[in-house]
């Protein structure tokens, strides 16, 4: 009973936890994308009140849709400039998602004006609740999604309660759009839950791909496209906060003297063990990655010679641990070689720091191996 939990709560974790950088630029891009397909929905709005106009309708209805249909216009031009700035507004999303519902919400509510039974049995504007909480997944943020998909159902909640009224007051009714049933609304408040529930299902979907895309099969670990993708961010909070951050460079000593005496099966073991080993070093807000067969790159919020002695303490822990065998069962020691680079003053950039790292992982080699460099020699 317990596996099932875990994976409840981990999908609970995954939805609404703090969101992964790559997720962060995805979204910003489908929160640019929901942008131009509003602004050009909306140029086509103001045909709605010219078509009631040619059907017959008052002048006060024809005035009100024109005048709703600038004001649709100006703010999805709005929301197009702010969106192109991407990810700067961190608000941006919530507040577009409120105003996708609730403008579908005044709709309805200019539509019980005239015809309560319209309000609450139309299908074409109602459906745009289901657009809006469905147009949430492009912003892969799950949050978003049940934000979104909530206030649609108390909105419209609280509208059909007002218009319907109390259980002896009569039913809203009227010859086009027949008479409205408390059960109706209440199968319409369940499939906007619904769709609340498929939005969330597919930004978890998303999340889960990108979460494996970013990973290493062999030690599970995060691998060089989510690096490039998280140490920029990285970077930049260090640099916000004023915080120092070393970046480590690791190679595997001797990997291909392993992999030729012991095997490949005996070699991804080393890997592991390794991987394993350099773990145990890591504190909040801290990773390991690695970028290629035996190179691993660490993230450590702290200065280069606090993060040479954590290192050099699992170096030397690995030295006196366990080694890996050849086909004789001869003992193959295992060990790395690491170069840092401090942050910011080896480099600003996660290019340059890799750079500096790998010119120091170099000299470490060179100077005998199984040793750890944080300056140039």
């Amino acid at each position: 009973m317990r596996a099932p939990d875990r994976t409840r709560q981990g999908i609970v974790a995954t939805l609404f936890g703090r969101v992964d950088e790559v997720m962060l630029e995805l979204g910003a891009g489908g929160e640019l994308v929901v942008a131009r397909v509003r602004a050009a929905l909306s140029l086509l709005i103001p045909l709605l009140p010219l078509v009631a106009a040619a059907g017959g309708l008052g002048t006060r209805i024809v005035v009100v849709g024109l005048g709703l249909a600038v004001f649709t216009n100006v703010m999805a031009q709005v929301w197009l400039v702010l969106a192109r700035r991407q990810r700067r507004h961190a608000w941006l999303p919530y507040a577009t998602g409120t105003y996708d519902v609730s403008m579908t919400t005044l709709v309805l509510a200019l539509l019980a004006t005239r015809d309560p039974a319209a309000a609450l049995n139309s299908v074409v504007v109602w459906n745009f609740y289901m657009l809006s909480i469905a147009i949430t997944a492009l912003r892969n943020d799950g949050r978003l999604a049940l934000y979104v998909g909530g206030i649609a159902i108390v909105q419209y909640a609280v509208l059909a309660a007002v218009l319907i009224g109390g259980g002896d007051a009569p039913r809203p009714a009227s010859l086009g759009y027949g008479v409205v049933s408390l059960a109706g609304q209440v199968e319409r408040l369940l499939l906007l839950a619904m769709m609340t529930v498929v939005a969330c299902a597919i930004v978890y979907r998303m999340q889960r791909l990108v979460e494996l895309s970013g990973r290493d099969g062999l030690t599970g670990l995060p691998n060089r496209a989510w690096l490039l993708q998280h140490a920029p961010r990285q970077l930049a909070d260090a640099r916000h906060d004023g915080r120092s951050l070393t970046l480590g460079l690791l190679d595997l000593d001797g990997f291909r003297r392993i992999n030729a005496e012991a095997g490949p099966r005996i070699g991804d073991r080393a890997i592991r063990d390794i991987a394993r080993h350099l773990q145990t070093l890591l504190e909040e807000g801290e990773s390991l990655s690695r970028i290629g067969g035996q190179e691993f790159v660490l993230l450590l919020r702290c200065p280069a010679g606090s993060a040479w002695e954590r290192l050099d303490r699992v170096r030397r822990a690995l030295s006196t641990g366990p080694v890996a065998s050849d086909r004789d069962g001869r003992p193959i020691p295992l060990s790395f070689s690491a170069g840092l680079a401090a942050f910011p003053p080896d480099g600003g950039e996660v290019s340059a720091l890799l750079g500096v790292a790998d010119r120091r992982l170099q000299q470490a080699k060179r100077l005998g191996r199984n040793r750890i460099e944080a300056r140039d020699a």
